[in-house]
């Protein structure tokens, strides 16, 4: 096993991005190899203690993030994109984690390590972990879609919760305006058929943006647009009540009494729903195990994604999905 990171890609590449290794290795053991420019990673490393069993993937060129992602991943064949996406084709025991261009990690994915057969767009999944472990996919990787992608999301996504947490026919509900079946765009609509009549695919219906969290289902399904959408609204919501509630509890000094008695719990609960605990999100549906980090990925969140690798591996997460399929 080995996973390979993008040490160059990232709002806060190369410092995070190797410090999040750096505690990966420490805390899980992990086999750590960094992809980058070998001088900006020595330097990092230059003050750090057992780093010496590190491998460092030489490359050359980088992909910025305004660049367009299909030109750029077939000019810059020497970037760290291409190069990670290359390792993860070489062994399921690899993966490759990059905090990089969303569009040209897709694109490096899709040109490098391949589609998996049956497979016609791969998406980003999502996990969460509120009430149980859920996917919610697609997050952004096909803004615009045809129907018969949802049915293909939904089997992609049930076999990794399947994989994950040992659920043998996860329910899948489609994501909507509402939860009658003849909600939706005509996309929506023609989707929804298509889940109805896949035997293979335990579909439960509807369900509202509003009842995503408290969903019986185990996969969410949508578009890429309305998932990255529902997603970043939900972090921005999350985040705005954790403001009101700290205004609150830092009101006087009663209130601050109160906030000792509920800070644990209330730091239990936000852990669950913050990006860095979850650290990235795997492309389903490449020949790889491809994790798509935040932008703005700290070390923390790196660390987390290195786990979340580890586990995709070591659950045989893309075997699975290949017996789903």
């Amino acid at each position: 096993m080995t996973i390979y990171i993008d040490a160059m890609g990232g709002d806060n590449a190369p410092k995070a991005i190797i410090e999040g290794a750096l505690m990966a290795k420490s805390e899980f053991n992990a086999p750590i190899a960094l992809i980058g420019d070998v001088e900006t990673i020595e330097r990092c490393l230059a003050d750090r203690k057992d780093t010496s069993d590190i491998e460092i993937i030489p490359v050359t060129e980088s992909i910025g993030m305004h660049e367009e992602p299909v030109k750029a991943v077939r000019q810059k064949k020497d970037s760290s994109l291409v190069k990670g996406a290359l390792l993860a084709k070489e062994s399921y025991e690899n993966a490759f984690i990059s905090a990089g261009s969303t569009g040209a990690l897709l694109a490096a994915a899709l040109l490098y390590t391949g589609r998996i057969k049956g497979i016609q767009r791969p998406a980003i999944c999502t996990a969460v972990n509120i009430l149980k472990p859920m996917a919610i996919l697609d997050n952004g990787a096909n803004a615009d879609c045809k129907p018969e992608y949802f049915p293909q999301f939904a089997k992609l996504g049930a076999a990794y919760i399947s994989a994950l947490t040992g659920e043998k026919r996860p329910a899948v509900a489609l994501l909507n305006i509402g939860t009658e079946d003849t909600k939706g765009s005509e996309l929506y609509k023609a989707a929804h058929e298509l889940l109805v009549s896949d035997e293979a695919i335990n579909f439960i219906g509807n369900v509202e943006a509003s009842g995503v969290l408290t969903s019986d289902a185990d996969v969410i399904v949508c578009d890429g647009f309305a998932g990255n959408v529902f997603l970043k609204a939900t972090e921005g919501s999350l985040k705005f009540m954790g403001d009101m509630l700290k205004e609150v509890f830092y009101h006087n000094i009663f209130t601050k009494l109160s906030a000792l008695g509920v800070k644990k719990a209330i730091t239990e609960k936000k852990a669950k729903l913050d990006p860095k605990t979850y650290g990235g999100s795997p492309f389903l549906g490449v020949n790889g195990n491809v994790i798509k980090a935040h932008g703005n990925s700290d070390a923390l969140a790196i660390k987390n994604a290195v786990l979340q690798a580890m586990r995709m591996i070591s659950e045989n997460v893309l075997g699975k999905i290949y017996k789903t399929i």
